[in-house]
């Protein structure tokens, strides 16, 4: 077998391919329409840079009050595609609750080894810690999410030790969101993403979160669509299951009706991911 039950590519790929019978060039358009929509109604900073490369650099949808708590919310694409500037849509709802929208981009591969897309997201959450006043934001009061890949991320800020290499705060992010993650990085190796993410067995091991320690001491909720493939509601419950076993306060829950990209309707205002954003920082 090459992964868990999965003896073929073809079996790993139907799995972890969840643009199959979808329109790619309807659904960016449409995003990107949304995204051009929310940034000419509100006042962003854009491309702040928070890196040295050009690929680091982030959207910020600013709230009505300048000392608002910030959330940072990194995209998906499957580590080889897209940027912020689609995403901009999923900040209206939160702006509406009076909280700062960071939209983070960052390098892809194969243009960068796998590694430095996780090292990218580390440094953008670090930069906004010691730069909340340069942007008007309260980052003291942080929390984060992503969608796909972003999800992948997410968990792997959750795996990062502040304290030892940033100098931070262990619990420097309030709360997490991940959106139909990745947890366990070992069929994509296997996978028809493989030429462009070019994994390494080092990278499995060190960058899949449901085999690394929860260091942040904060609530986390994860999420998947009742319409995507079984492996994504699969490694949900097992990252689920592995953060809990840690003492993490940690809900999964699957959504019905949703497919991998319908799900990010939940941003909009009001709506159920907007609602559990806020809560993180209600706490």
């Amino acid at each position: 077998m090459l992964y868990r039950d999965f003896a073929t590519q073809e079996a790993i790929d139907r799995e972890y391919d969840p643009m199959r019978g979808r329109d790619p060039s309807a659904l960016l358009a449409d995003w990107q329409a949304r995204s051009a929509d929310f940034m000419a109604r509100c006042r962003v900073s854009r491309d702040v840079a928070y890196g040295p490369t050009l690929a680091e650099c982030m959207d910020v949808y600013h709230a009505e009050r300048d000392d608002a708590p910030l959330h940072l919310f990194f995209h998906g694409g499957y580590w080889r595609s897209l940027s912020h500037r689609e995403f901009g849509f999923v900040a209206e709802g939160l702006v509406q609750a009076g909280i700062n929208v960071a939209v983070v981009n960052y390098a892809l591969c194969p243009t960068v080894a796998f590694g430095e897309l996780v090292r990218q997201a580390r440094a953008a959450v670090a930069w906004v810690q010691r730069n909340g006043s340069v942007l008007g934001v309260d980052s003291a009061r942080l929390s984060v999410s992503g969608h796909s890949a972003g999800g992948h991320l997410t968990a792997m800020l959750l795996a990062t030790d502040w304290q030892g290499n940033y100098g931070l705060p262990d619990d420097t992010i309030a709360g997490a969101l991940c959106v139909s993650g990745l947890y366990d990085l070992r069929p994509f190796p296997w996978s028809w993403l493989q030429p462009k993410l070019q994994l390494t067995g080092r990278d499995v091991t060190d960058y899949s979160p449901l085999f690394l320690p929860c260091q942040v001491p904060a609530p986390v909720h994860l999420v998947a669509g009742g319409e995507e493939s079984s492996e994504f509601a699969r490694q949900m419950q097992a990252h689920a299951e592995h953060l809990g076993a840690q003492g993490v306060a940690v809900g999964a829950e699957l959504l019905p009706g949703d497919d991998h990209f319908s799900i990010l309707d939940h941003y909009a205002p009001g709506g159920l991911f907007t609602q559990r954003i806020a809560s993180f920082h209600q706490a």
